[in-house]
Formats: C-alpha cells, sequence, structure tokens
C-alpha cells in the first residue's frame, strides 16, 4: 500500500436507501426530486442512467445515502436481444442493493403492472430488505386509485407520488426514514475545523481511462469500464480519503463522461454528460486531467480540454495513462518531452505516468495530488512576496517597454485557489509579456506552486489623495486682501 493511500468511504455506517425499478419508470426523477438539484441525468431515452449516481443528505435530523440505480431491463429467460449495456447495468444495480438497508421500488402508474415489474418485485423480496413501493406519475388524486392494483406485487402500502408535482414524496421519505437501523443523530452544523472534502474532477477525451483510474483508486468496480465510448454519462461522485500530512483528509472523486467535440455531440443525452462535466471542473478544486500515454502526441481534443482547465483556473495534474503499452526509460523521456511540447500552456502541472489497468504508479499519482492539495492551503505572507519579488527586479530589471520602464510599488495576494496577486505597478501598459511571465516563474519556484496556475493582476497605484481640511476658508480676491490689510492696520492703530 503506498505512502498516501486512498481508501473509499463506502458509507462510513452511514445507512443508505436505494431507488431501484424497471428502465423509464422515473426513477431519476425521483432521486433529483427528493435531493433537491438535477443530479441525475433524466431522459426518456431507456437506459441513460448506468453508474450508481449516490448523494449524501440528511432529513430529520439522520443523515444517510440516497442511491439512484439504472434500470433492470432483463426479465428471466427473456429472448429479445440484450441491450450490451443490461448486464452491466444490472451488475450495478445488484451491488446497490446488497449494500443499501431500505429499498425504494418504482413504477410508472400509467402502464400498470408489467411482467418486468413482477419480476423485479420478485427479487426485491427475495433480497430480505425492507421494501417501500412508490407508484409514480399519480400527478393528480384520480390517478392514486389506479396505484392500488400494484399491491398485487405482494406490497401492504402503495405510495403514490409525483415527482412534476412533488405529490407524495414527503410522505415516502420519511416512511424510509423511519425503516433506517438506529444511526447518529446529525446535532447542527459540523465542527469548524472539520476539514472541508477537497473536490477532485477526472476528465478528459472518451476512452482514455478515466474509469479505470477511478476503479484503481478505489480498489473496486465502482463505475463501468468499457471499450465503447460514452460509456459514463453521469458525472459520479465518490466519497474517498487520502492520506495527506499523517492524516486520512476526505475527499470526493468525480468520474466524468468523456469531453467530445461540439460536432461529435450528437444525443441530448450526450450534450447532458458533457455539461456535466465542464460542471464538475467548475467545482472542483483539483482536476485530473487524463491523457494517453501515446507516440502520436496529443491529439487536438486534447489540447481544447487543457485550455478548459486552463481557463477554470484549479490545480491540475496530467495523469498520462496506459503507459504499460510503452514502458521503458528511454521512452519515458521521450514521451515526457512530447507532452510539454504538445500541451505548452500546462506547463506548470506535473505530469505523472500511471497504468490504471495494472495499477502501476498509483502511489506516486497519490503523492502528486497529496502535494497540490497542500498547495490549495498555503498562505504566501505580504510581507515575503513583496520581498521576493524586489528581489526579482533587482535581478532582472523589466525591458523598457513603453515611454518608461515599469515599477513595481507593492503586491497582495487577493486568492488562493488560483493564487491570484495583486501587483500595483505605474503603468500596466510599461509590462511586457515575457517579464509577467518572468515574475510567474519566480513565484512558482519561490513557494512551490507546482500543480497550480498562478494570475496576476497589474493596477496602475492611484495618486495620493490631499487630505481635506475640515473647515476651508474661500479663496479672497486681491482687491478683498488689500481692504482687509487696510482694516487691520486701523485696528493696530486704535
Amino acid at each position: 500500500m503506498p505512502q498516501n493511500a486512498a481508501v473509499e468511504t463506502t458509507n462510513g455506517g452511514v445507512p443508505a436507501i436505494a431507488i431501484v425499478g424497471r428502465p423509464n419508470v422515473g426513477k431519476s426523477s425521483l432521486f433529483n426530486t427528493i435531493v433537491g438539484r438535477r443530479l441525475s441525468i433524466v431522459h426518456e431515452m431507456s437506459g441513460v442512467t448506468r453508474d450508481r449516481v449516490v448523494a449524501p443528505l440528511v432529513r430529520n435530523g439522520r443523515r444517510f445515502e440516497l442511491i439512484d440505480t439504472g434500470g433492470l431491463g432483463m426479465l428471466a429467460g427473456e429472448s429479445r436481444k440484450v441491450d450490451v449495456w443490461d448486464s452491466r447495468i444490472a451488475e450495478q444495480v445488484e451491488l446497490a442493493i446488497e449494500g443499501a438497508d431500505v429499498l425504494i421500488f418504482v413504477a410508472n402508474v400509467r402502464d400498470g403492472i408489467v411482467p418486468l415489474d413482477a419480476e423485479v418485485a420478485r427479487r426485491l423480496h427475495s433480497s430480505g430488505k425492507p421494501v417501500l413501493f412508490a407508484a409514480n406519475k399519480c400527478d393528480n388524486p384520480e390517478l392514486d386509485a389506479e396505484a392500488v392494483e400494484f399491491m398485487q406485487l405482494g406490497f401492504d402500502r402503495v405510495y403514490p407520488v409525483s415527482c412534476l408535482h412533488r405529490r407524495g414524496v414527503n410522505v415516502l421519505v420519511e416512511a424510509a426514514l423511519r425503516l433506517l437501523p438506529e444511526g447518529e443523530a446529525v446535532a447542527g452544523e459540523p465542527a469548524a475545523d472539520a476539514p472541508a472534502p477537497v473536490n477532485i474532477a477526472v476528465v478528459g477525451r472518451p476512452n482514455v481511462g478515466k474509469s479505470s483510474l477511478v476503479n484503481a483508486l478505489l480498489g473496486e468496480e465502482r463505475v463501468m469500464v468499457s471499450d465503447v465510448a460514452g460509456t459514463t454519462r453521469d458525472a459520479i461522485d465518490v466519497d474517498f480519503q487520502i492520506r495527506y500530512q499523517g492524516e486520512l483528509r476526505p475527499a470526493v472523486l468525480v468520474d466524468t463522461a468523456g469531453l467530445r467535440k461540439k460536432a461529435k455531440v450528437d444525443t441530448v443525452v450526450e450534450f447532458f454528460s458533457v455539461m456535466r462535466a465542464q460542471a464538475a471542473v467548475t467545482r472542483a478544486d483539483l482536476v485530473l486531467f487524463v491523457v494517453e500515454a501515446s507516440a502520436d502526441g496529443m491529439t487536438a481534443q486534447d489540447r481544447r480540454i487543457a485550455s478548459m482547465i486552463r481557463e477554470s483556473g484549479k490545480g491540475c495534474v496530467i495523469v498520462a495513462n496506459k503507459f504499460d503499452l510503452c514502458r521503458d526509460e528511454h521512452r519515458l523521456k521521450q514521451l515526457q518531452a512530447e507532452l510539454r511540447r504538445s500541451l505548452p500552456g500546462m506547463s506548470y502541472a506535473p505530469a505523472v505516468f500511471i497504468s490504471a489497468r495494472d495499477r502501476s504508479n498509483l502511489g506516486g499519482l497519490l503523492d502528486q495530488i497529496a502535494e497540490v492539495m497542500e498547495q490549495l492551503e498555503l498562505k504566501i505572507p505580504t510581507g515575503v512576496l513583496n520581498r521576493v519579488l524586489a528581489d526579482a527586479v533587482e535581478r532582472n530589471t523589466p525591458p523598457v517597454t513603453g515611454a518608461a520602464p515599469l515599477k513595481l510599488f507593492y503586491a497582495s495576494v487577493i486568492g488562493m485557489k488560483p493564487p491570484r496577486i495583486l501587483l500595483f505597478v505605474n503603468n500596466p501598459a510599461y509590462c511586457a509579456e515575457n517579464y509577467l511571465t518572468f515574475l510567474k516563474n519566480v513565484l512558482r519556484q519561490a513557494f512551490g506552486l507546482t500543480g497550480l496556475p498562478i494570475e496576476l493582476e497589474l493596477r496602475a497605484r492611484p495618486k495620493k489623495v490631499e487630505s481635506i481640511r475640515r473647515e476651508e476658508r474661500p479663496r479672497r480676491r486681491p482687491a478683498e486682501k488689500r481692504a482687509g490689510k487696510k482694516n487691520n492696520s486701523r485696528r493696530r492703530q486704535l
């Protein structure tokens, strides 16, 4: 086990509720309604949800996890042509059923009882877990009566719900909470000194090994892996822990869909998948940019993704996967040089060569992640910052690019995720682009800021403002001054 070992915090003793059912009955809609935001992709096309989507929640003082699952789409002995994903989705659903404490079985009241509903009901009854039946799409009270027929499936009560109108959802959730095993109640807000989880987004173009990397770090088949592009659709959040500064720190690993060219995003589902991936980068603290360790170098899409990461201002580690296909010391140096040549704008990001399939060099990757995490918490004293910049200017005088030489007066840190530094100068137009790069490199070396982009903002120093007098006398004209002198002389004579 490497020094910085990642360990999935499955649920850490937190009870779980899993939503199951056949495809297209509204499982993801119910999941999003309970969560209170669009976390799972919802579409009328069958098989949109493939992996388990997990959301940690707190209701009525109880902490639990809500799990959305793919549709159970196969009947026992069914002769139809089986979809390539059916068995893989079924495996994920089975894992969710095994790990859950309470199951919510969802069916569509408008369809009535179909054979697949009966098959799913038999599977859930055999699990030995408490099951609540939710008849979805009961958009009005008249449809509640039709939901009674589902009691034929062996359930004592049917919960009519409507995700569209939020009818009956709270009643269903409260009933599920009562069936959960006794757990520790949530008392107020978390401790102020408790470290916030670090969000780590795994991004890259399709089929570079993002999901394989997530599974390798977690040590289990948490998300589906396939040679078929577009396997991952939702942004899958997985809680795990990373050893950092001698302690296990909470983190969230986010597996995302492969980012394609806009011209190749040909379905609504894929469009939303790409949107979720981009949103994952926005909310991330650190991005693992997965590329393929290939002799052909980076593709145009790799460079577009690199540009997106750079513009987001997030910390980044480049993960060159599939190094097992060309493992050689000489070849490694060639690939490193090719990587830097192909991605010039990502020179600040460290690159780690791994093989997710063989689980090789995962320890090196985790060490690099921990190092960037440390940088995210770095605090740069203003005094030290200004001394470093003063020394840099003294060693390397700014070139004259305007009417006068550039002068640096003062520097201040205005943010650290990423590091944002405000420089007060005589005129921002006097600063050459290459000198700005020089200052960034100086700061990166001085404070060890590998993995983080540095933003320097130049601002003209405001002119000194004269102090304003409380009572300012009106300025007198010369004639008034002479008259005043005469009056004063008369007073002295008297």
